[in-house]
């Protein structure tokens, strides 16, 4: 079917992959926070906090990083959006994910295998047109891949099929923490130096990647491949605050203090900024055990993994149905309740602030940010193009 003859939701998969992401971060956060304070939401899951972790992890950020690579994809190299009957096709095996886990024990198997298949699926769909357009980015779509297997293994963790210590939860957690490191560490000071250069204040930024970031990611990797062979060790630990740090260097020579102006930019800054914060934690809990691993696990997930997903989804929806890359007073409140239900989070678990409503406070600010983002970009994501109504 030509992309004309599709319907507007169908023509790229940042389409219904962004609107399920912005959906189910608001409502698997609502849910988890009722069946935190005793609401009988989850009798039947096997693990209510196995499939917290399972569906912020693999559901919400699984989705968005989806309708993020197979959009990706056709800038890399050139070849058409992946849309129609074969998009439709992925979303429903994504809700069907979501709808078989939530069924308990007896489904899990099910559920297992069909989320396998689907960051399987989207992997090798993305392997096969980097291969053929010659691109460079095959590593990408091979850390997906790892996703789906990391999702498949947490799974059965969950359902108690396999014993191991949250290898699953762990290592999705690596791998994200990696795809952040390499796409945020190409699009956050790309997009900076392009927005300075039009405000006639472009300072030289470094080529990128240059051997400063190879040594952080190649640290990074490191330190998140220890962790995963040795979760409770305090070497690991100094491991992962050398990473943290590594990385908080790294984002001072993109000078984001200076984009202050214009949300969609300083957002990307303040979302990296959550990187080193959550390895440093991880690290502090490892090394010292002064601080919780959840406070960690938070700073990375709601902080590092929301805010970016949130910042890249809003700008890139923008920019792919050929709208002005500016942000509304709308958007930048998005921004500013995910960033502070992170925080309140964070501090909660670090025991700066105390009892179940600091819990929900940040549970509604953080829903909150991702339902104001779907009410604004519905719109967005159902219509035509601006510039070109048949795409």
């Amino acid at each position: 079917m030509r992309m004309a003859q599709r319907p507007p939701f169908l023509r790229g998969a940042f389409r219904p992959f962004f609107l399920l992401a912005a959906l189910w971060a608001a409502a698997a956060i609502i849910i988890w926070v009722a069946a935190y304070s005793g609401a009988p939401v989850l009798d039947d899951v096997v693990d209510p906090l196995g499939w917290h972790q399972h569906e912020m992890l693999f559901g919400f950020v699984g989705a968005a990083v989806i309708g993020f690579l197979l959009t990706a994809i056709a800038n890399w190299t050139g070849r058409p959006l992946l849309g129609g009957a074969a998009l439709a096709a992925l979303a429903a095996l994504w809700v069907a994910v979501r709808v078989t886990f939530a069924l308990g024990i007896g489904a899990l198997w099910l559920a297992l295998t069909l989320e396998l298949l689907l960051f399987l699926a989207v992997a090798a769909f993305a392997a096969r047109e980097v291969i053929l357009s010659g691109n460079r980015n095959l590593p990408i779509a091979i850390i997906v891949a790892l996703v789906g297997i990391s999702a498949a293994i947490d799974l059965a963790e969950t359902g108690g099929i396999l014993t191991d210590y949250d290898i699953g939860l762990r290592s999705g957690i690596s791998l994200i923490v990696m795809l952040i490191g390499l796409v945020g560490g190409r699009i956050i000071p790309a997009f900076t130096q392009n927005w300075l250069t039009r405000e006639g204040a472009a300072p030289p930024m470094p080529v990128m990647p240059s051997p400063g970031d190879i040594r952080v990611l190649g640290l990074t990797a490191i330190a998140m491949v220890a962790w995963l062979l040795w979760p409770n060790t305090i070497a690991v630990g100094w491991l992962l605050l050398a990473a943290g740090l590594s990385h908080l260097w790294r984002m001072s020579r993109w000078q984001g203090w200076r984009t202050y102006r214009d949300p969609l930019v300083v957002v990307l800054h303040l979302a990296y900024l959550w990187m080193p914060v959550g390895l440093g934690l991880l690290g502090l809990h490892l090394a010292f055990d002064i601080v919780s691993r959840s406070a960690a696990i938070h700073a990375l997930g709601a902080g590092a993994m929301g805010l970016l997903i949130l910042a890249v989804m809003s700008r890139a929806s923008l920019g792919h149905t050929g709208r002005t890359l500016q942000a509304g007073s709308g958007l930048a409140l998005a921004y500013a309740l995910v960033f502070i239900g992170a925080l309140v989070r964070v501090l909660t678990s670090v025991g700066l602030l105390e009892g179940i409503w600091p819990i929900h406070l940040s549970a509604a600010l953080w829903a909150g940010g991702f339902v104001l983002f779907a009410a604004l970009y519905f719109p967005i994501l159902t219509r035509p193009r601006l510039d070109d109504p048949s795409l």
